[in-house]
């Protein structure tokens, strides 16, 4: 039996506004309109404090643009464009907390595996950057989330028990939850989908113990009474 964990990349293993600012910049330079990063930074605020339905911050920045008539071709474009930049000084990421040492401990009780919907451009080089891609037995890119991730759960699932991490319940977990993985959420949602989830807390570093017992190098602290505390376990 094999153990695997599926990490997700934007806002869960590669925190930051780095990303999100290149590509705010690339569309802005492509529309040729300045006035619109005023826009998108007031649907990003709103997004950050919770009064949005985006679902993450590439989305609020979409919501904002097609507001003001931009094709979805013309973001698509500046996307692209922005990850040429992703992990250097133009649009810097960082690790949660404690992240290498946590991906250190579960190498050896399971097999971890990065799923993203991000093209593989400078992909390598920011798993360098932060640390962690030495530690990941596969990297999947361009995946097509939700549905290309139910072939990677299905894969997995023949070899032993799955856990699937990230940030966007509908992309990252359900379709694992739906093949029977269990899931962890983590980000400004997990309260929403908390009942939903195997594990859900605001931030990476709060599930590590939740995720090591899963994978079984400690034993499983008792859970969290929804509402008592930051984290969520639900057992099944």
């Amino acid at each position: 039996m094999i153990r695997t964990v599926i990490f997700d990349f934007d806002g869960t293993l590669a925190l930051g506004r780095g990303p999100i600012d290149a590509y705010v910049r690339e569309v802005v330079a492509i529309v040729g309109d300045s006035t619109l990063a005023t826009a998108v930074g007031q649907s990003l605020a709103a997004f950050e404090a919770g009064r949005s339905d985006a679902i993450d911050a590439y989305d609020a920045v979409r919501q904002a643009a097609a507001a003001r008539g931009i094709a979805a071709e013309v973001l698509e474009r500046g996307y692209l464009r922005s990850r040429k930049s992703l992990g250097t000084p133009r649009a810097l990421v960082e690790a949660p907390d404690g992240l290498v040492a946590l991906l250190e401990r579960l190498s050896g009780a399971a097999d971890l595996v990065l799923a993203t919907n991000a093209p593989h451009t400078r992909l390598a080089e920011a798993l360098e950057s932060l640390g962690v891609g030495i530690h990941l037995a596969a990297i999947h890119a361009s995946v097509g989330k939700p549905d290309g991730m139910r072939a990677l759960v299905a894969d997995a699932l023949t070899r032993g028990p799955v856990l699937s991490v990230g940030d966007i319940y509908d992309n990252d977990l359900e379709p694992a939850a739906a093949l029977g993985a269990d899931t962890a959420l983590v980000g400004p949602a997990w309260m929403s989908f908390a009942a939903h989830t195997t594990m859900a807390a605001a931030t990476l570093p709060e599930l590590y113990p939740l995720i090591e017992a899963w994978a079984g190098i400690t034993t499983p602290a008792p859970p969290v009474p929804p509402g008592t505390g930051s984290t969520h376990e639900r057992h099944h």
